[in-house]
């Protein structure tokens, strides 16, 4: 089972948790096994094409996966932790 570290502007659409346990044979698998349990989080992370959001990362470790060979379909050992990082804008004028 693949660690999730649920962001803090994600916890309420995770239940509240700070991390969550999913099971998954890859990093894709890994992704639906958390959009199963935790439905409201597939607005955050995918747009209404159910493509990702271009402002969402997601990393395996400390690998961003759109840098890995593989991407969604990079393996996923239950030693793993993948992280979903999304972008914040603001700033000053």
């Amino acid at each position: 089972m693949a660690r999730f570290p649920i962001p803090t502007p994600l916890r309420q659409s995770a239940g509240g948790q700070k991390e969550v346990e999913v099971a998954g044979t890859t990093v894709g698998e890994a992704l639906a096994a958390l959009i199963t349990e935790f439905a409201s989080l597939h607005n955050h992370l995918y747009n209404d094409a159910s493509k990702s959001r271009s402002f969402v990362n997601v990393y395996l470790n400390d690998d961003d996966i759109l840098c890995l060979d593989d991407r969604d379909k990079t393996a996923v050992a239950s030693s793993d932790t993948l992280s979903i990082v999304p972008s914040i804008a603001g700033g000053r004028e």
